[in-house]
């Protein structure tokens, strides 16, 4: 679905494609404590210009994922970066050939990446950054120990050579596996990566309130990597897990072979779709034994309901 991806500062020209729909990633960490009253002002705007996607507020800042027309993606981003608050926003830019939400949805949140810690601030204190041309030599120092930061769903199908996976089911649980896992203190350079950055900006703050000193972080995420290293060097081995209708991208940016269960929204390879226990919409191989014949029955239920949209030529709002 994604044409290309590309990490765009407010100043910067938006190049022309040929898919129809622009993509923007976001995210800034920011003091904004009236979050609560900017929601149906930002809402009001995405609705205004057709846009759709998921934007999360909080006192910490924003984060999301939006899509739109390249004038109404633009719309919104002017808007945001005429509030004081957003004035250096920074966003990532791909191209979709059709629409990836369904819907616009502007939520207040405590956080806007969680992780449950009090007072972690990446504007008071954050890791280094490490742009990817550079992310090689790092991990492949000795002297380095380096942490995936997402969560197992997405370990499972893609991770860096050599890289500790705390095989976390939310990202909550990060803090409690660094203060048990007294190992990390063995070298002296840490390094961490995530998909595009965001959750690295509280990972290495929180490491770095820990006592850790040389602690780094790959600028732009997994997904910068992947578009500006070329393969033959690359470390990176498997596929990519991003949030959206591709499910999973490779190097270049490349759409993956993944597909996700709608039941538990892990994704699945090839070989899994030929499990026994996989039904579309219904079940997969990693959730069939957690649910019951009547779940079962009720997501058979929505997954016709889905297939009767497609036939008309719909988006069902519960797929």
């Amino acid at each position: 679905m994604t044409d290309t991806l590309k990490t765009t500062c407010p100043e910067a020209a938006a190049p022309e494609y040929d898919s129809p729909f622009l993509v923007a990633a976001l995210y800034h960490f920011v003091s904004f404590p009236r979050f609560a009253d900017f929601r149906l002002a930002l809402q009001a705007i995405c609705d205004e210009h057709g846009v759709k996607g998921t934007l999360l507020i909080a006192h910490e800042g924003i984060n999301g994922t939006i899509a739109g027309t390249d004038a109404g993606i633009a719309a919104v981003l002017s808007f945001l970066r005429a509030q004081p608050e957003f004035a250096r926003l920074e966003h990532k830019e791909s191209r979709a050939s059709t629409m990836p939400f369904l819907r616009m949805k502007v939520r207040l949140k405590k956080e806007i990446v969680t992780m449950g810690v009090e007072d972690i601030d990446p504007n008071k204190v954050v890791g280094t950054y490490v742009d990817p041309k550079d992310w090689n030599a790092l991990i492949s120092d000795p002297e380095t120990i380096l942490i995936d930061t997402r969560n197992d769903y997405e370990t499972a199908i893609g991770i860096f050579q050599g890289a500790v996976d705390p095989q976390t089911k939310t990202f909550r649980e990060f803090p409690d596996w660094v203060k048990n896992n007294t190992g990390l203190h063995n070298k002296p350079k840490i390094a961490m990566y995530c998909t595009g950055g965001i959750r690295c900006e509280k990972a290495t703050a929180f490491m770095k309130e820990q006592g850790f000193d040389e602690v780094y972080h790959l600028k732009g995420g997994i997904l910068k990597y992947l578009e500006q290293v070329p393969e033959e060097e690359s470390l990176w081995e498997g596929a990519c897990f991003v949030f959206d209708d591709r499910v999973s991208v490779t190097h270049g940016l490349k759409e993956g072979e993944h597909t996700l269960c709608h039941a538990c929204r892990q994704p699945l390879t090839l070989e899994d779709l030929k499990s026994p226990h996989h039904e579309e919409g219904v079940a997969c191989v990693h959730c069939y034994e957690e649910r019951t014949e009547e779940d079962r029955q009720r997501y058979r239920q929505r997954q016709q309901q889905i297939e009767l949209a497609k036939k008309r030529g719909e988006k069902h709002l519960g797929s």
